[in-house]
């Protein structure tokens, strides 16, 4: 190849070795750009949401660019639990009497309510879905998610059904003894929306909308 093109072998090896040809920078530089993507995800990303991130943001790079990248650094999506606990008791919350009595029925429609959270698994980690039902309807009346599990999550899962007109004046909203339930954030809401809160008892696991 150097006799044909005319140039001596040694060049050729000084550019065969050389680290600043226009290949090794751009290697280098999609190299950071993999890294700061998966380490954003907080090592959650595989290699095809760390290319379909990339080419959002512009970056002209194939899936299998990205995948030998990874491969080369040993960056490896990190496998999340299956389970996540949701129910967390608060020592300084504050607890309610039970004013269901396992009776999860109602008469009519926004008078007796029920909360929880549960934890929804994505490719950007997980999320939190807060929702009240409607013991009369069975109908989801209001909801919210967030990548958080704090006691606001809960109240505008509430504000959501109050704003429809789901909740009535002295309606009952029952849930377990989760610190959102017990905190004085969700107490100050019930309280100023005159809503009475109720909770069962701990370690109950059937479902309450049976």
């Amino acid at each position: 190849m150097c006799r044909h093109l005319e140039v001596p072998r040694s060049s050729y090896y000084r550019w065969r070795d050389a680290t600043d040809t226009p290949t090794a920078i751009r290697h280098r530089e999609l190299t950071d750009q993999v890294k700061t993507m998966f380490d954003s995800s907080d090592g959650i990303f595989g290699h095809r949401m760390v290319h379909t991130k990339l080419t959002t943001d512009g970056v002209d790079v194939s899936v299998g660019t990205v995948a030998t990248i990874m491969a080369e650094n040993g960056w490896a999506a990190r496998r999340m639990r299956a389970f996540k606990r949701t129910t967390i008791r608060s020592d300084s919350g504050k607890l309610f009497e039970d004013l269901i009595g396992r009776d999860f029925t109602a008469e009519a429609p926004g008078t007796r309510l029920v909360g929880d959270i549960t934890y929804l698994r994505t490719g950007e980690g997980w999320l939190y879905l807060a929702t009240v039902i409607d013991l009369c309807t069975r109908m989801i009346v209001g909801w919210a998610m967030a990548d958080h599990m704090r006691a606001s999550l809960c109240v505008k899962a509430l504000e959501m059904a109050r704003d429809k007109g789901h909740v009535r004046a002295k309606a009952i909203f029952h849930s377990d003894h989760g610190a959102q339930y017990t905190s004085s954030e969700m107490g100050k809401w019930c309280a100023g929306n005159n809503v009475r809160q109720s909770m069962g008892l701990a370690g109950v696991c059937w479902a309450s909308t049976r």
